[in-house]
């Protein structure tokens, strides 16, 4: 099996993880849940940061979050917000790996990269439903909760998949 598609298939196994995280979540405020798909999406593109894996894991987790939403507008937000996310958070982790990336320099990326998804999502959903409430309020209540509770996963599972895609030479790197 050749490095790309070994790439494709982890990918494909982190998004399919992180759709039952994403299904077993529940809502938290007005229909909004975090969003642990983000999570998966992210560790993918760290196993593999090539442009054809972040076109792939994004749309795809831009499509599975949009058919699972319970939020209106939600549908359009994640297939928008999803691949412009993923290239911020591409450019990112290039930049980071230039110095060394590890468990808490993951947590970092991660944390910023569910911020920047965050926002984009309730700008985009905004302009498409209107939401009941400020920017800065569901930023408050929402997206920065959800930062902390993926930088926390990430932490945990940064380490482990990083060791195991290395034994295992699974990633493109």
């Amino acid at each position: 099996m050749n490095t790309n598609t070994k790439s494709l298939a982890l990918t494909s196994v982190l998004i399919a993880l992180g759709y039952v995280f994403h299904t077993v979540v529940p809502p938290l405020f007005f229909g909004m849940k975090p969003d642990l798909l983000l999570v998966m999406m992210f560790l993918a593109i760290m196993l593999s940061p090539t442009k054809q894996n972040v076109i792939i894991a994004s749309m795809a987790a831009g499509v599975i979050s949009a058919l699972t939403t319970g939020m209106a507008g939600g549908q359009i937000a994640n297939i928008v917000e999803k691949p412009i996310t993923a290239f911020i958070f591409l450019a990112l982790f290039l930049l980071a790996k230039k110095v060394k990336v590890n468990a808490i320099s993951a947590v970092l990326l991660t944390v910023v990269g569910t911020i920047i998804s965050g926002t984009l999502f309730l700008m985009v959903a905004m302009l498409v439903a209107g939401l009941p409430g400020t920017l800065l309020s569901f930023i408050g209540m929402i997206v920065v909760p959800t930062s902390v509770v993926s930088g926390l996963i990430m932490f945990f599972i940064y380490p482990i998949a990083d060791r195991l895609s290395k034994r295992s030479n699974l990633t493109a790197n």
